[in-house]
C-alpha cells in the first residue's frame, strides 16, 4: 500500500474493475425490498457541468446507501436526446443531428463513468434511438385511440428563431423559454394531448404526493387552476347570437354594466359588421393580436379596448349593456369573454374610469352603505347583496349559490368548475424529434399508422436550412407514402413531438429497457415503479414532472399499469453558483468538472459538491472548498495506512469491556457518527452534516494517535470498518482502495450499512461548567447522574471558586444537570 494518495490511479483502476465485473447490474429480486433512485436524464448538450455533477453524486450517494441497507436498487441513466440544439448544430456545422448527438452522448457517458457513478449502463436508453422512439410514437397513437390526441387549428405561441410552436407552459413571461426570443401568435394547425381531462385528478392527487416539495406542488396546482363558477350568456338580438361568459363572482351579475371579448372571438366580425368603427375594431384586433399572451395579462400592461358598436342584454336584469373589445381578455382561456364589474373588480374600475363606463354597487359590506361618490376603488370582499333584485338581503356567498340555481332552473346557465390549464399542444415543426405517426389520405381522412409499421423513422438525407420551417416539410420520399387502409396515394405529418413527450415515460422504458414487443412488460414496470426518489431541478416542475404525471394516470387507465403516480418522492436540488451568479459561459465563470476530477479526483470533486451546501440550496463554488475535500482524503488516506497492518491482522471479534478510557472514547466517536450519518441521509438527506460528523471521526483517529502508542487492533478494525462503509457513498474509488488494503472482503459497496451500538455512545463522565454570577471560573468532569446537592458541593471545594466567593454572601446556587453549576453572590 503506498502511503501517498493518488487519486488517478485510483480512480481509473476501480472503474475498470467495475466495469468488468458489472458491479451495479441490477435483475429482479424478489426476496429483497427495491428500490429505485432516478436522477433526470440530461440532454446531450457535450460536456457535463457542475450542476450535472451535483445532480448525479446525490443520487448515486442515496443509490449506494439504499443498497448497503440491503435494498435491490434501480439506479439508471440514459439521454433526453431529441432537441434543437442538435438541428442548430447541423445548421451551423454542417454535421447531421444524430451524428452530433451521439457523439455528445459518448462525451458525456464517459465523464459520467470518470465520476464513479453506480449505474446500471446495461439499461441506459437514448430517445433518439429508433428502437425509444417507436414506442413514443406507439403511446402516442394509444392517446389517439382513447381520444386523448386530437389535431385543430388554433392560436398557437410561436418562435419565430426556434421556427416551431411552443407549448403553454414553455412560455416564460413572454419569451421562449429555450432561447429567450419573443414570442408571437400564429394560426396553425396542430396536434394536442387532452390534458384537460385529466385537470381534476391531477390537482388531487397531489395530496398523495407527500414526499414532494410543498413548493413545487402548490406551482402545479396554481397552473391547473381550478376555480368553481356559473356559465351563462348574454342574448345580442341584433345577431341573432349569444355571448358565452364564466365567472366565479355570479353574485355580482345585477352590476355588469358592459361585456368585453377577446380580439380573437369570432363574434367581433359580426358585431362590427355595418358599423361605423367596423376598420377601427379590426386594426385594435390586429394590434392586441401582435401582443404576446404575458404583456396582455401583466398588471403593468394598460388596459386599452374599443367599443363595437352592439349591446347584449343582461339575463338577470334585461338590461342592454355595450359590448366591447379589450387587451386583457384571451381567447384561449374560458370562454373568450368576460362580464365588466367595475364596483367589484380592481380591472373593470379602471377600465370603467378610462372609458367612463356607469358602475353599479351590488355587494356591501354587513351595516355599510357604499356610495360611488365616495368609493375610490372596487370593494370585492364578503358582504350583503343590494341593488340585486330577489336576491337583496343575502349575503354574497349564498346568492352565488342561488343565483346559479336560478340560471339552471330557467335553461338560461350552469354551475361550472374552469380549469386554467390547456390541452397540451404537441406539434413541432422540427426534423430532430419523433415523428408523429399519422398519415393524411384524399379518401380516407387522418389515418393512424399501424403499431406493425412503427417506428416512422426520421429520413437521413435532408437539409438544414437556415430559417427553414421544417427539414421533414421538402423530404418528399418522407412525405409521400401509402395508406394504410385503402392502398391509396397519401402524405405523412411532417411535424415532430415535443421532446416532453419521450421525457413523460423514459422512466418506465428503464424497467425493461430492451423489450421489442412493447413500450415494457407490466410485471417489470409494477415491480419497479414508482420511482422511490427523483431527483432534479425546479425549474421541471411544471414541465416535465406535470407532463409526467399526466402520462401515468393515462397509461394505468388503459391498463398497462398499476400505478397513478410516478414519483413517490422529489427531490429539487439547487443551482451550482459562482462569484453570485450561475455558471454559464457568457459570464465567464464556468468550472470544469473534468478539470477538476483531472487535478483532485473524482472522490474529491463529489465531496466537494455534497459538502458545501444541503442539496435543496443553492451552492456557492469555492476553490478552497475543493482543496479541503482533497485535504480531508489526504489526512484519511494517511491515518488509514497507519493503522493498515493493525487492522489486517486484528481478529474481527475482540473485548470491548477491557478498553481504556481513550479507547472508549473513539469507539463512541464511531457509533456516534454511524447514527448521525444514517439518520442524516435516510430522514432529511443532510449531506453536509453527514461528511462533517465522518470528518470529525477522521480527526478523533488522528488524536487517538497521538494519545496511545499501542493499538487495540479489534478495535482499530472496528472502526476502519465502520469509517470507510459511512464514507462509501460519498467517495467511492477511495474507500473501495482502502477496504480492500486493510479488510479485503469483497467490495465495500456490497458490505452492509453499520448499525450503531446505543451503549457504546453513553459516557460514564460529563464535563461540568462553574460559574460565579454567570461568568465562567473553572470546569470539572463529574459522573455522569451527579445528583445537584454533590454538584454543589464539587463546585464550591474548587478553589478558583472560592477566590470568587470569599467574603461574598451566596444568594442561591443554580445547578442543570450534567451541565453547569452557576453561584450567585452578593
Amino acid at each position: 500500500m503506498d502511503e501517498r494518495y493518488l487519486p488517478q490511479e485510483i480512480e481509473k483502476k476501480w472503474q475498470k474493475i467495475w466495469a468488468d465485473q458489472g458491479a451495479f447490474r441490477t435483475d429482479i429480486q424478489h426476496q429483497r425490498p427495491e428500490y429505485y433512485v432516478l436522477e433526470m436524464f440530461p440532454y446531450p448538450s457535450g460536456n457535463l457541468h457542475m450542476g450535472h455533477v451535483r445532480n448525479y453524486s446525490i443520487g448515486d450517494v442515496v443509490a449506494r446507501f439504499k443498497s448497503m441497507q440491503g435494498y435491490n436498487v434501480l439506479h439508471p441513466m440514459g439521454w433526453d436526446a431529441f432537441g434543437m440544439p442538435a438541428e442548430n448544430a447541423a445548421i451551423k456545422h454542417g454535421v447531421h443531428p444524430a451524428e452530433w448527438t451521439w457523439s455528445n452522448i459518448n462525451n458525456m457517458r464517459r465523464q459520467q463513468q470518470e465520476l464513479g457513478l453506480s449505474y446500471d449502463w446495461d439499461r441506459e436508453v437514448a430517445t433518439c434511438h429508433p428502437e425509444y422512439y417507436r414506442w413514443t410514437q406507439s403511446l402516442f397513437l394509444l392517446f389517439y385511440e382513447r381520444g386523448l390526441a386530437y389535431k385543430k387549428k388554433a392560436t398557437v405561441n410561436w418562435c419565430n428563431e426556434c421556427n416551431t410552436v411552443l407549448a403553454n407552459e414553455q412560455v416564460v413571461d413572454g419569451h421562449c423559454w429555450r432561447c429567450d426570443s419573443e414570442v408571437i401568435k400564429k394560426d396553425l394547425e396542430q396536434w394536442f394531448l387532452k390534458i384537460t381531462d385529466y385537470a381534476d385528478t391531477l390537482l388531487k392527487d397531489l395530496d398523495k404526493l407527500k414526499g414532494w416539495p410543498e413548493r413545487v406542488k402548490t406551482m402545479q396546482e396554481n397552473w391547473i387552476g381550478r376555480s368553481e363558477g356559473a356559465e351563462f350568456s348574454f342574448d345580442v338580438p341584433e345577431i341573432g347570437e349569444k355571448i358565452t361568459v364564466y365567472t366565479t363572482r355570479c353574485d355580482t351579475a345585477f352590476g355588469v354594466s358592459y361585456v368585453v371579448l377577446a380580439p380573437e372571438h369570432p363574434l367581433v366580425e359580426k358585431l362590427i359588421a355595418g358599423k361605423p368603427d367596423a376598420e377601427a375594431v379590426r386594426t385594435f384586433c390586429e394590434n392586441v393580436r401582435k401582443l404576446s399572451e404575458i404583456s396582455r395579462t401583466s398588471s403593468e400592461t394598460e388596459k386599452e379596448g374599443i367599443f363595437t358598436g352592439a349591446y347584449a342584454v343582461n339575463p338577470f336584469t334585461g338590461e342592454k349593456v355595450p359590448v366591447w373589445v379589450a387587451n386583457y381578455v384571451l381567447f384561449e382561456y374560458g370562454t373568450g369573454a368576460v362580464m365588466g364589474v367595475p364596483t367589484h373588480d380592481e380591472r373593470d374600475w379602471r377600465f370603467a374610469d378610462k372609458y367612463n363606463l356607469p358602475k353599479k354597487v351590488v355587494v356591501q359590506p354587513q351595516g355599510e352603505a357604499f356610495s360611488l361618490e365616495t368609493m375610490t376603488d372596487a370593494y370585492h370582499g364578503t358582504g350583503i347583496m343590494v341593488n340585486s333584485g330577489e336576491f337583496n338581503g343575502m349575503d354574497n356567498e349564498t346568492a352565488k349559490v342561488a343565483m346559479a340555481k336560478w340560471l339552471e332552473e330557467r335553461g338560461m346557465g350552469k354551475r361550472r368548475v374552469n380549469y386554467r390549464l390547456r390541452d397540451w399542444l404537441i406539434s413541432r415543426q422540427r426534423y430532430w424529434g419523433a415523428p408523429i405517426p399519422m398519415i393524411y389520405c384524399p379518401t380516407c381522412g387522418t389515418v393512424p399508422v399501424p403499431q406493425k409499421d412503427l417506428p416512422v423513422r426520421l429520413p437521413e438525407n435532408v437539409r438544414f436550412d437556415e430559417g427553414a420551417v421544417s427539414p421533414l416539410a421538402g423530404a418528399e420520399d418522407f412525405i409521400n407514402c401509402t395508406c394504410p387502409k385503402c392502398g391509396g396515394k397519401a402524405r405523412r405529418e411532417t411535424d415532430t413531438m415535443d421532446t416532453f413527450i419521450c421525457s413523460s415515460w423514459y422512466y418506465m422504458r428503464y424497467t425493461d429497457p430492451r423489450n421489442t414487443e412493447k413500450p415494457f412488460d407490466a410485471s417489470k414496470v409494477n415491480y419497479w415503479m414508482p420511482v422511490d426518489q427523483y431527483i432534479g431541478g425546479i425549474e421541471h416542475a411544471i414541465l416535465h414532472l406535470l407532463y409526467s404525471r399526466f402520462f401515468t394516470k393515462v397509461l394505468k387507465d388503459a391498463g398497462l399499469t398499476n400505478f397513478d403516480e410516478p414519483f413517490k418522492n422529489l427531490l429539487t436540488q439547487g443551482m451550482v453558483i459562482k462569484d453570485g451568479s450561475k455558471m454559464s459561459k457568457s459570464k465567464g465563470n464556468v468550472v470544469s468538472p473534468e478539470e477538476i476530477v483531472g487535478k483532485y479526483g473524482a472522490d474529491t470533486a463529489r465531496l466537494f459538491i455534497l459538502f458545501a451546501a444541503p442539496p435543496e440550496r443553492d451552492l456557492e463554488w469555492s476553490d478552497q472548498g475543493v482543496e479541503g475535500a482533497y485535504r480531508f482524503l489526504s489526512r484519511l488516506w494517511r491515518i488509514v495506512f497507519h493503522y493498515a497492518d493493525a487492522v489486517k491482522n486484528a481478529a474481527p471479534e475482540y473485548d470491548t469491556a477491557a478498553l481504556n478510557k481513550n479507547e472508549k472514547e473513539l469507539r463512541r466517536m464511531l457509533h456516534i457518527a454511524i447514527k448521525k450519518v444514517t439518520d442524516d441521509i435516510s430522514e432529511r438527506f443532510n449531506f453536509n452534516t453527514a461528511i462533517s460528523s465522518i470528518m470529525e471521526l477522521v480527526n478523533a483517529m488522528h488524536t487517538f494517535k497521538e494519545q496511545e502508542r499501542t493499538v487495540n487492533g479489534g478495535l482499530m478494525r472496528e472502526v476502519v470498518s465502520g469509517l470507510l462503509r459511512l464514507l462509501a457513498p460519498f467517495a467511492p474509488h477511495i474507500t473501495e482502495e482502502l477496504w480492500q488494503e486493510t479488510l479485503a472482503e469483497g467490495s465495500v459497496h456490497k458490505a452492509c450499512w453499520p448499525t450503531f451500538d446505543a451503549e457504546a455512545i453513553k459516557v460514564s463522565e460529563v464535563e461540568v461548567v462553574l460559574q460565579v454570577n454567570g461568568k465562567v471560573r473553572e470546569k470539572i468532569v463529574v459522573p455522569v447522574g451527579l445528583d445537584a446537592k454533590e454538584m454543589e458541593r464539587l463546585a464550591l471545594a474548587q478553589e478558583r471558586v472560592q477566590s470568587a466567593v470569599t467574603g461574598k454572601q451566596v444568594v442561591k446556587v443554580i445547578c442543570v444537570p450534567q451541565k453547569l453549576v452557576n453561584i450567585v453572590v452578593k
